[in-house]
């Protein structure tokens, strides 16, 4: 099977903008199409550096070094993920670190694989469980608003919150068969 690429959306580079600008050094990542335009912007970035993850719990982890280093991160993720770092996420509320993860929905709008869509139930509320507040945008024009006011809930407001940047905004995943 292979996927079907478009052009990149504007509201994706609008994403990286505001991490740029927004002072993040550091951004972590489970390799995931959705964010693939942000990863690969902030890996050509020499003041921004990429951090490739095997699991998405240890984004949580490095979130919290680079908050203890004096950097900002943010965590990029799939919905799929969240159910990973649900245990580590315990650790920003002890020790309260600020904390922006941007989090690619699944299992919504025209999802074809049954197998997303039970933590894409889930995502919302496990994370508001944990303490995070969730922000969520669904159409491109509220992205870059949306991202940056999380972006300022998080470091200057000392909170913890999740994007969750909807299906419906990212688009139809279409496979083809071969």
């Amino acid at each position: 099977m292979s996927e079907v690429t478009t052009p990149t959306p504007a509201w994706q580079e609008q994403i990286f903008k505001v991490l740029k600008e927004g002072g993040i050094q550091q951004v972590s990542y489970v390799p995931d199409a959705g964010h693939a335009h942000v990863i690969r912007r902030v890996n050509e970035d020499p003041a921004m550096r990429g951090i490739v993850l095997t699991t998405e719990e240890e984004g949580v982890a490095v979130a919290s070094g680079a908050w203890l280093g004096g950097q900002r991160h943010a965590l990029l993720m799939q919905s799929s993920g969240v159910g990973n770092c649900i245990n580590m996420m315990s650790l920003l509320q002890s020790c309260r670190f600020p904390f922006l993860t941007l989090v690619t929905m699944r299992g919504e709008y025209a999802e074809f694989n049954p197998w997303q869509v039970p933590m894409s139930k889930a995502t919302q509320g496990a994370m508001e469980l944990m303490g995070i507040k969730c922000y969520r945008a669904e159409y491109a024009d509220e992205v870059e608003d949306v991202v940056g006011a999380a972006l300022d809930f998080a470091f200057e407001g000392g909170e913890q919150v999740a994007v969750l940047l909807s299906q419906r905004l990212i688009g139809r995943k279409k496979w083809l068969r071969n």
